[in-house]
């Protein structure tokens, strides 16, 4: 539709209700996971029991235990976090190594492997979560049988979780930093040659600087994958269940407004991070 061109009443009118229904149907169950976060009952769901702030400030004295008192939130919020940090860092590095060897590099079979990189990104996370849990349990008992090696770290657990979401998040973060990479004027580099520096000098100084946001902002992407991530995470955790496994748990056992709590405050971390992408604007496409 060419905006110049006049509009009719009934064409704006159809335009402002898909707008409105769209964020509508968008926004009203986070608001509702939000309300009830604050509802004075034993369940998150109607009806409306007065305001309270117990699911985030209960200490358990009274049959209430909020978000930050609650040691098994705590616990597993920290591994979550945990796992993320391991994933956003391997992920960012992997994907720096990729981005280089796929753009600054001719080589045989170039093209099939660059859509191999993207194969994880469609696989369904249940069945990546089982692929790596089988191939990783069959190397664990194979080394187990041959050389009587206990690889535990092969075993379902935070390892097996880091190295799951690894597998597909790395995917991202190739394509992130890639598409950076590939508008850079080599020329830069050349000239930097010709004036002495050496290819770290190069790296450090030119190269670097210029990724930056790329590498800033796939960071923060992988991060917030990894702590949200479900399907994956649920098939290789262990005992030590990450926060989205153990809030899982929890709703089938019945949840209580504890889980809409978290849910509140994970809303804000991750608009808390979107915001400081967007906050964070590249100065200019030239180092």
């Amino acid at each position: 539709m060419i905006p110049t061109i006049p509009q009719s009443a009934t064409v704006r009118t159809l335009r402002l209700t898909y707008v409105a229904t769209f964020f509508l149907f968008l926004f009203i169950p986070l608001i509702v996971v939000v309300a009830f976060a604050f509802n004075d009952a034993a369940y998150p769901m109607p009806p409306w029991h007065g305001f309270t702030l117990d699911w985030f400030f209960a200490d358990g004295s009274q049959e209430r235990t909020g978000v930050f008192f609650d040691q098994d939130i705590q616990t597993s919020l920290w591994y979550s976090f945990k796992v993320a940090v391991a994933v956003s860092s391997m992920s960012v590095l992997l994907g720096t190594c990729n981005a280089f060897l796929l753009e600054r590099f001719q080589f045989r079979g170039q093209q099939v492997l660059s859509v191999m990189m993207l194969l994880p990104l469609v696989i369904p996370g249940v069945i990546l979560g089982i692929s790596i849990l089988a191939l990783m349990s069959h190397i664990a008992q194979f080394a187990e049988d041959v050389a009587g090696w206990e690889l535990d770290f092969l075993r379902p657990g935070l390892v097996l979780v880091t190295i799951g979401q690894i597998s597909y998040i790395a995917s991202i973060t190739t394509l992130t930093i890639s598409a950076r990479l590939k508008r850079f004027d080599v020329s830069l580099e050349e000239a930097a040659l010709n004036l002495g520096a050496t290819r770290w000098q190069i790296f450090y100084t030119i190269l670097l600087p210029y990724l930056k946001p790329a590498l800033v902002g796939a960071a923060m992407i992988a991060f917030l994958l990894s702590f949200e991530n479900f399907n994956t995470t649920y098939m290789l955790a262990g005992s030590d269940a990450p926060l989205t496994v153990m809030i899982y748990g929890r709703m089938k056992d019945g949840a209580t407004p504890v889980v809409n709590a978290i849910s509140l405050l994970l809303m804000l971390l991750s608009a808390g991070v979107v915001l400081a992408m967007n906050l964070k604007k590249p100065k200019s496409n030239n180092p």
